[in-house]
This record gives structure tokens, C-alpha cells and sequence, in this order.
């Protein structure tokens, strides 16, 4: 029988920061028999804006998971890390979670470099971890073969690239288009490949900034008087805000297409509402669904955190659940036997979609192109893969 591991509004909230802040525990109860999870996340550095709510996300499923009976009747404890952005530390995170708190499963990291750099320690202690959003598309993949202890609930680079290109080109009917890519990261790269794999029209200019650049008045001088019909931007959300923001104030209007690494409300902050018009990107789910288990979910985080959940809270939570149904499956909190497991489960009911995993232990699931105006989404197109 399919369990569905949605539930319903918790009121348990037992979270202790412990140590120098570095760790945070979270369990609904003394220490138990239940299983421990660990979090590999990315809490303080250039992408904690990422990893922050991923932490969050996990907590409230813990919390939800153990109001509701646990799982195989014993509540789960959940130890978290922040591995500060940094692939090294991440890898020792890892190697902590697994050999010294003895977890059943890693949750995280959040980037696919992080995420490449703890997989060794994760192999070598026979410890599944489960990727809320590490799009690369060699994080779970050794060559051409599949990393065993290695799964993810988000869509991958080729993928959003190949979306993006038929959505400028079919949606919008573009046959010339500007990227500016982050040149300075895989993923930026990476999804600039799959953009032009697709794009069947004109790649009229392509310019190159890195990660912390903020002048990008060179890069538009230099497209200005193009004749294009769209920018694609593949990055991160600290250097597409400004883009948009100086773009928009030279009188750049045509529409801008980027990754899921828009996914934040930082970058409307960056760029100002005003000149977020006519901007589209991939994401992983969209708020103004009206299914009731994600309208439940959003205002969940909401009361606890004080914040909205984004995309990136909503893959962890999705990640966490998945964990509890492999465990459940697998009638056994045991590493090896979640490994075998989690493979197995078909039809997961999420809040980012109903997916099932494929071979390469990657999701088989539907992707959103989301339309922002006025910095507010207002629309969204349902892509399936």
C-alpha cells in the first residue's frame, strides 16, 4: 500500500540550538529508539539563503512526522550542521553525520558542489543522503554509473536548460536571445549548454560575469542596441536581481528568463519590484497552488517561522518525507536497508509534485515556469517532463 506522508498542522515545536550554533537538534522527545537524521546544510555563507529554509523545511516534517506517530512507531531526531558554503566543510559534515551521530540518512546539501563533495564520505560509510535542490547533472552519477547512497528530489541543469529554451521559443516566440552567464560556476555553465543545445534561433551575444560581481553596466552597453527578443540569465539570485535592476533602468525591456536560482524573494529586494516585469523562471513549485496540503504546508512555516516558505523549504520537506516513507517501506531505520528502499517508492505525493525515481535516482516529475510582474508571480506554466 502507497502511505502518504502528508499531515496535518502540528502543534509540537521542540527545536534547541546546541553548541556554538553550528549544530541544531530537533526531535519531539527525549532521545529514544526512533530514528536520527542528519542535515548537511549550507546555514551561514554565499548560499545560505539556500540552505537556511532547506533546515527549516526538515524540522517542521520531524516535527510533523512525530505529532502524527513516528515513524516505525518511534519519534526521529534530527542533528543539522552548517557546513558554511564550503564543499571541504561540507565533506567533514558528512563523515561527522555518519560515523560519529550514527544517522540513518543525510539531508543535503543544498548546491551541487557541496553536494558532489560529501558524496565520498557518504559511499564509504554506506549512508543515503537525499538532495533537496543539487541540479547538477553529475551529482548522482559516477560516469555512468549511479552512485548508490546518492538521491535527489529536484529537477536537473539539462533539464531547466532545455525548458527554458522552449519556453523563450515557443511561449514567447523568440528566435534571438542574449545570455549572460555566470561563467565562474558549473551550474551556470551547465545551464547555458542546455539552453543552446534547444535554442533553435539565434544566440545573438553572449556575455560572462562571475559570482560577487555587482557592475554589469559594461556587459548591457555591450547588448544594448542588439536586436534580441530575450535574456537568459543562468545564476544565482544575488547577481540576477542587479542584473535585472541596471538592465531595466538602461531601458532593457525585453523579457529575462533564468534558473530555479532566482527562487528568492531577495532578488526582487536587489532589483527592485518595479523592474521585475516580464521575468520567467524555472521553479520547483508555486505558492499560489491550491492544492490544500501545499496551502497547509505554507501556512505551517509561516507560523513558525515568521517568514514564507519558499521553493527551497518546500524540496527539504519533500526530502524528509521521502526518507520517512523509505523507512517505512523498509520497515527498518537501518542505512542500507533505506538505500534499497527509496528506489522502490513509486507515486510520492509531495508538496512539489507526485514524482517517482528513475534509475539514475533522479525525480520523474513536472517543473513550473513561473511569470513574475511587478515582482509578484502571476502566473505559472506547468512543464512535465
Amino acid at each position: 500500500m502507497k502511505k502518504k506522508f502528508w499531515l496535518g498542522l502540528a502543534s509540537v515545536a521542540l527545536l534547541a540550538a546546541c553548541g556554538n550554533g553550528a549544530e541544531t537538534d530537533s526531535s519531539n522527545g527525549g532521545a529514544g529508539e526512533g530514528a536520527v537524521i542528519g542535515g548537511n546544510f549550507e546555514l551561514s555563507g554565499g548560499a545560505s539563503a539556500y540552505g537556511t529554509p532547506m533546515d527549516q523545511g526538515v524540522k517542521l516534517a520531524v516535527e510533523n512526522i512525530n505529532e502524527a506517530g513516528g515513524v516505525l512507531g518511534e519519534d526521529v531526531s534530527y542533528k543539522s550542521y552548517d557546513n558554511k558554503s564550503e564543499p571541504q566543510e561540507a565533506a567533514s559534515v558528512a563523515t561527522r553525520l555518519a560515523t560519529e551521530d550514527n544517522v540513518s540518512a543525510i539531508i543535503g546539501p543544498a548546491t551541487t558542489g557541496d553536494a558532489n563533495a560529501q558524496t565520498p564520505a557518504v559511499t564509504r560509510a554506506g549512508v543515503p543522503a537525499i538532495l533537496p535542490a543539487a541540479t547538477g547533472d553529475d551529482v548522482t552519477m559516477d560516469g555512468e554509473t549511479v552512485w548508490e547512497y546518492i538521491f535527489r528530489v529536484c529537477f536537473q541543469d539539462s533539464f531547466q536548460g532545455e525548458v527554458l529554451a522552449n519556453f523563450a521559443q515557443n511561449n514567447l516566440e523568440a528566435t534571438k536571445a542574449v545570455i549572460i552567464v555566470d561563467n565562474s560556476t558549473d551550474y551556470g555553465v551547465g545551464l547555458a549548454e542546455a539552453f543552446k543545445d534547444v535554442f533553435t534561433g539565434d544566440i545573438v551575444k553572449e556575455e560572462n560575469f562571475t559570482t560577487g560581481q555587482t557592475d554589469f553596466q559594461a556587459i548591457l552597453t555591450n547588448i544594448r542596441n542588439e536586436d534580441f527578443d530575450v535574456i537568459f540569465i543562468p545564476g544565482y539570485y544575488e547577481e540576477a536581481g542587479l542584473v535585472i535592476k541596471q538592465a531595466r533602468e538602461m531601458g532593457i525591456e525585453q523579457p529575462i528568463l533564468g534558473p530555479d536560482g532566482f527562487a528568492n524573494s531577495i532578488l526582487v529586494e536587489l532589483a527592485g519590484e518595479q523592474n521585475v516585469n516580464n521575468v520567467y523562471y524555472t521553479g520547483h513549485f508555486t505558492p499560489n497552488s491550491e492544492e490544500p496540503k501545499v496551502q497547509e504546508f505554507l501556512a505551517q512555516y509561516e507560523e513558525k517561522y515568521g517568514t514564507a516558505a519558499d521553493s527551497f523549504a518546500a524540496l527539504a520537506y519533500d526530502a524528509a518525507n521521502l526518507l520517512f516513507e523509505a523507512m517505512e517501506v523498509a520497515g527498518s531505520t537501518d542505512p542500507q536497508a533505506v538505500t534499497d528502499a527509496l528506489p522502490t517508492i513509486t507515486g510520492f505525493e509531495g508538496i512539489t509534485g507526485t514524482f517517482s525515481l528513475d534509475e539514475n535516482h533522479n525525480p520523474i516529475k513536472n517543473t513550473f515556469v513561473i511569470e513574475l510582474q511587478g515582482g509578484v508571480e502571476v502566473a505559472n506554466t506547468i512543464v512535465e517532463p
